[in-house]
């Protein structure tokens, strides 16, 4: 651990920034929007610009490093973020919040695939492992500590803009005057679509309906808060569940991964989801259930994603498992993008608590596919499956291929050692 710390704190450092910086920019466009007058609906494709954006980055951003490096590629694009963060309150229009979200969400998908890859140059094979949770970590704590950030200032301002642009100037400093070695940068060309659904049915279809189980935690929580009445302390709380639920449960749900058929544990995971958005929309009006709500279903459906990419890879060869990892996170992006239309839509024609309707909705589409997938083929050998390595869902293709190869890595060492 010490010694992952001591060769990539800088990177972890500013990634954290980075979050508290993400963290506030969505929580505060989703009060700021109700202030505003915005309907649901335009909040709603407002909130769905970040996921358009992310989709196309994750994508492009490859290209961009190849052509120009990996220093130049991080230091436009953290600096791109920080100009349009500092100009949501000068234009407050849902349709130049929209093109904003677009560009942050381009932006944040080329930042991570950089930090990502220096990540990986930073880790060896004994700590990678570590790596990859203490990243995890700090981007969870970073979005976690942005909801306290929400307390300082009025939102209806300017100051709760300027805070983020701030820390997002701030994060690339230490990361690039520090990082000296600049990583080899390579990415294997994706498998198509169908040839994922082939491999793993389950993987593809629940990675879809996550992607709007996320989408919509992440961009309408907030918006959520907005419309049933929270003040902004009860709001920042609220979304700060989701995350504080991700963090507690990844561990235990990942040694029970190892044990078990992962497609129970999925369909379990998903059914407690689900209940959780039965609870919000059924008492979201009582404080400390809404609170339950979000633990729930921030709890299960973060573990779910690291669920599906080790479930998926277990029925891959190593040297498909980078190539299966672009098109995994670009099929969760999909998702992702539908995710706050369809809640905005719902709770513009339902009310507030739609949102919660959402969520429940797709978590039990993912058990019953889960329960259905079971009948069809048998479940591998729990010692033939890979291991599990937390991932968060806002990782790019590159953390999930690193995951994947500390997977192989770590099941070849057991398997060794047996």
């Amino acid at each position: 651990m010490f010694s992952v710390l001591s060769s990539a704190w800088a990177l972890l450092l500013g990634m954290m920034l980075l979050q508290v910086g993400n963290g506030m920019q969505g929580t505060l466009l989703g009060i700021r929007g109700e202030i505003e007058g915005f309907s649901t609906l335009q909040m709603s494709l407002v909130m769905s610009g970040y996921f358009v954006g992310f989709l196309f980055g994750s994508r492009m951003a490859p290209d961009m490093i190849r052509r120009v490096g990996h220093v130049r590629v991080f230091a436009a694009l953290a600096s791109l973020i920080s100009a349009v963060m500092i100009l949501y309150p000068t234009f407050a229009d849902p349709y130049a919040w929209g093109i904003g979200r677009i560009l942050i969400g381009f932006c944040f998908s080329g930042v991570y695939v950089t930090a990502e890859s220096w990540l990986n140059e930073a880790a060896s094979n004994e700590n990678r492992g570590k790596a990859l949770s203490l990243y995890m970590i700090v981007q969870m704590v970073g979005i976690v500590s942005a909801q306290a950030l929400m307390l300082v200032a009025d939102p209806g301002g300017f100051v709760l803009f300027i805070i983020p642009s701030v820390l997002i100037s701030l994060a690339f400093a230490p990361i690039l005057l520090s990082i000296s070695p600049t990583p080899a940068f390579d990415t294997a060309k994706p498998l198509s679509l169908r040839q994922i659904m082939k491999i793993s049915p389950l993987g593809c279809v629940g990675m879809f309906l996550l992607g709007g189980v996320f989408s919509a935690q992440f961009g309408m929580a907030p918006v959520y808060g907005a419309e049933v009445g929270l003040t902004v302390a009860q709001i920042s709380t609220f979304v700060s569940t989701f995350f504080v639920g991700a963090m507690v449960l990844q561990f235990p749900i990942g040694w029970l991964s190892d044990r078990m058929d992962r497609r129970l544990l999925i369909l379990i995971a998903a059914a407690i989801c689900g209940l959780g958005g039965v609870v919000g929309a059924i008492f979201g009006s009582f404080f400390p259930a809404l609170l339950l709500a979000g633990l729930m279903v921030g709890g299960m459906s973060n573990p779910l994603y690291s669920l599906l990419i080790a479930y998926t890879n277990d029925f891959l060869n190593h040297e498909d498992m980078a190539a299966a990892a672009g098109g995994m996170v670009f099929i969760n992006g999909l998702g992702a993008v539908a995710g706050p239309v369809a809640t905005g839509w719902l709770m513009g024609q339902l009310g507030a608590w739609a949102f919660f309707l959402v969520i429940s909705v797709l978590c039990f589409a993912v058990t019953a596919y889960a329960a259905y997938r079971m009948t069809q083929r048998a479940a591998p050998s729990v010692d033939e499956t890979e291991s599990f390595t937390m991932v968060s869902m806002s990782a790019s293709p590159m953390a999930v291929n690193l995951a994947a190869e500390y997977d192989y890595e770590t099941a070849q060492d057991e398997q060794e050692a047996g």
